[in-house]
């Protein structure tokens, strides 16, 4: 009989990546709810000094599979490895970050070990009679959220889009099984000849670590409608983001999105300023702690999701706005 709930820890370069925490906290509320353990999932190649961090984040027991072939991600030897546990082990879930790595893998698993995917999501939670997983994800372009049940096989699986979750609160005192599996791997399962890694330089701001985020949407008008709003994010100590209609135009880059096609986020306050606040926008950031928006639409959705609304022409608030907080902060320094 399929138990438990495994989490695939995703690593690179030997470094645990958030959404696989997220995933373990999400996993535990779960796993409370059915009555059984989080277990998990760890590939690579000299990555058991990882063990002790997921334990300490929720896991009660860890499955190793290390190996030379999986020192850097490839398809054939991570869905091979996976897939040998899912059969060796039967989970009842199966929980994959929405990263590149992610998407890769979860759809090859699911098609060897016959069970469906449900991409994406969103939101988690088990029926209460069934016991089911109640996978929700953006459907229809957005437009709707659609609740997904696998009825019929196992493991139940889903990838889980990064910053969705609340982090969990890290226990140290926490001691957990620790199992170095043999998946039958060897360097022939290494389809793929890897002849180059090549990093970006570049610093790239990671949208869901920011705080305080000013979001602009169709209503800044064009490129040059983002100054104010990033005058704004660095009187505020946060990051610029935007809307898909502002990316769409060219007026952004694209890392900086924030919605179902862009990147989930759940700062302590999120400014949006000319977003309408469609739903596609809205799943990437109704988590929030807090969100005013500036819109001259009082009806728009945005203006109803917020916790506080301002109406009027962003192009005179947002100066203004940021011109009363260096005042009030110099007035502090006096």
């Amino acid at each position: 009989m399929s138990k438990d709930i495994f989490v695939v820890a995703e690593q690179r370069g030997g470094t645990v990546q958030k959404v696989s925490i997220e995933l373990l906290g999400e996993a535990r509320k779960l796993a409370a709810e059915l009555g059984e353990k989080v277990v998990a999932v760890l590939m690579g190649s000299g990555v058991s000094r990882l063990t002790e961090m997921l334990c300490q984040y929720g896991a009660d027991k860890i499955l190793v599979v290390d190996h030379p072939v999986l020192e850097h991600y490839t398809t054939e030897p991570y869905t091979k490895a996976l897939t040998h546990i899912i059969r060796t082990y039967d989970p009842n879930i199966v929980l994959f970050g929405a990263t590149s790595i992610g998407r890769d893998l979860a759809p090859r698993v699911a098609g060897r070990v016959h069970t469906g995917l449900t991409a994406d999501c969103t939101s988690l939670a088990v029926e209460e009679t069934s016991h089911l997983l109640l996978m929700t994800r953006p459907a229809f372009g957005g437009n709707i959220m659609a609740t997904i049940v696998c009825q019929h096989y196992r493991p139940q699986m889903a990838t889980v889009r990064p910053g969705v979750m609340a982090l969990p609160e890290k226990d140290a005192s926490r001691v957990c099984a620790v199992e170095m599996v043999d998946a039958g791997l060897s360097i022939e399962d290494q389809n793929v000849e890897i002849l180059k890694i090549s990093k970006d330089a570049r610093k790239h701001v990671d949208m869901t670590e920011a705080k305080i985020l000013v979001s602009g949407g169709r209503g800044v008008g064009g490129p040059e409608g983002f100054a104010p709003l990033r005058e704004l994010a660095d009187v505020l100590g946060g990051e610029v983001s935007a809307s898909r209609v502002a990316v769409d135009s060219g007026w952004i880059e694209k890392e900086r999105q924030v919605g179902q096609t862009g990147k989930t986020v759940r700062p302590s306050l999120y400014i949006a300023c000319g977003i309408s606040g469609a739903i596609q926008h809205q799943a990437g950031m109704e988590n929030s702690e807090f969100i005013i928006a500036i819109n001259q639409d009082q009806d728009a959705p945005m203006m109803k999701l917020a916790d506080l609304g301002i109406q009027g022409d962003l192009s005179l608030i947002v100066p203004k706005l940021t011109e009363a907080i260096k005042a009030y902060r110099g007035s502090q320094t006096v």
